[in-house]
């Protein structure tokens, strides 16, 4: 018997086609989604001919990128239900993880281009209203245990935590993070139930309002 001739070209093409999300990734976070296909390659370790017999143009990468993204948020998420011992343990857990979803809220922001493919295509809305869906659970639970304030739901949480993902402050990376996680923490101590809160404004977001606004 002898090997599949395929199997280590199958390999090849999976460890390509994820140094080039990697690349993308950070490229697409320091510069934006139109930096040129050919840096992407040369920062990936591939001819440019492999970038594009992987993804046939940029909107394909940015997708491929997007997915990724929410896949592995998603994953997190899935992950936190299973692990922490309540609702309100594991959305804090969600909250603190969720950096992945930075790159793909801060190329809505600033990518029109970035923005049609986010909110046109199937399989990225499938994984959205997944995480959603967890989300959900999660909003819901917290407040039966009495942890989050029961006048916010989900949509507030997420609009909270994508405003809050929009733009890293500052050119120093590690300085941003930790700005992040510290607003993050304010957040967090914001949603929390711990004495009298005071009223918020209209009406608490759903998820539903994320994708038809309150007029």
């Amino acid at each position: 018997m002898t090997a599949d001739p395929e199997t280590p070209l199958r390999a090849d093409a999976r460890r390509n086609r994820d140094q080039i999300l990697a690349a993308a990734k950070t490229i697409f976070a320091a510069q934006g989604a139109e930096v040129p296909m050919e840096e992407i390659a040369r920062s990936a370790g591939v001819g440019v001919g492999t970038l594009y017999r992987r993804f046939p143009d940029r909107d394909a990468l940015i997708r491929a990128v997007a997915v990724d993204n929410f896949d592995r948020v998603l994953v997190d998420a899935k992950v936190a239900r299973d692990q922490e011992p309540s609702n309100w343990d594991a959305l804090i857990r969600l909250l603190h993880q969720s950096m992945e979803l930075q790159l793909s809220v801060q190329l809505a922001m600033v990518s029109a281009r970035a923005l049609v493919i986010l909110k046109s295509d199937p399989a990225i809305k499938a994984l959205r209203d997944d995480l959603l869906l967890v989300l959900d659970d999660f909003v819901q639970g917290a407040q039966a245990e009495g942890k989050l304030r029961t006048d916010v739901a989900t949509g507030d949480v997420a609009m909270l935590f994508a405003t809050l993902l929009r733009q890293m402050p500052g050119k120093n990376e590690e300085v941003a993070r930790m700005a992040i996680r510290r607003c993050i923490g304010i957040m967090i101590d914001g949603l929390r139930v711990a004495g009298p809160n005071e009223p918020l404004p209209g009406r608490a977001l759903t998820s539903a309002d994320l994708d038809h606004p309150a007029s």
